[in-house]
């Protein structure tokens, strides 16, 4: 059993709606949800859009295997309508489902990289990830959620 530490954000429909939807499907089919941040509304980053974004973290219980788990996410993404571009670049989306950590461990897959690679650089990522798990501590830079969301900027 590993602890999986994910990310859901959107700003397209109704997000906290399609958070619910989610959360359901995940605990379905990765495990029990056991951690569950307040909701964040944030800027679009990386591109401009007049939709704000919502952000919450969650903490799930699972026995997937991590390339399993990636699966499961980007499913549960499509189903509720996430579509994605071949298009360079971020966009508006219905949900986004990122696996930020996976407890201590460091992954570099073809397809997955955990932690994810560009956590320390988001505090849309970080400021709810601090309401959940505030100590976690990043293993290849040695830093907790407190520290990194105190030295970052967008």
């Amino acid at each position: 059993m590993a602890e999986f530490t994910l990310l859901l954000g959107g700003n397209i429909g109704d997000p906290a709606s399609i958070f619910a939807r989610a959360e359901a499907l995940i605990s379905e089919r990765m495990g029990p949800i056991t951690a569950r941040s307040r909701d964040h509304i944030t800027e679009p980053w990386g591109f401009e859009d007049e939709r704000l974004f919502l952000n919450r973290a969650i903490q799930v219980q699972s026995d997937l295997p991590p390339m399993e788990a990636l699966h499961v996410l980007l499913r549960i993404e499509t189903e509720l309508g996430r579509t994605r571009s071949n298009e360079p670049g971020y966009t508006a989306r219905t949900i986004d489902i990122d696996i930020l950590f996976m407890e201590d461990r460091l992954l570099e897959l073809p397809q997955l990289l955990v932690p994810h690679p560009k956590v320390q650089d988001r505090r849309f990522a970080l400021a709810p990830l601090a309401d959940i798990a505030p100590l976690l501590v990043h293993p290849a830079l040695g830093r907790n959620v407190m520290e990194m969301l105190e030295n970052t900027l967008s």
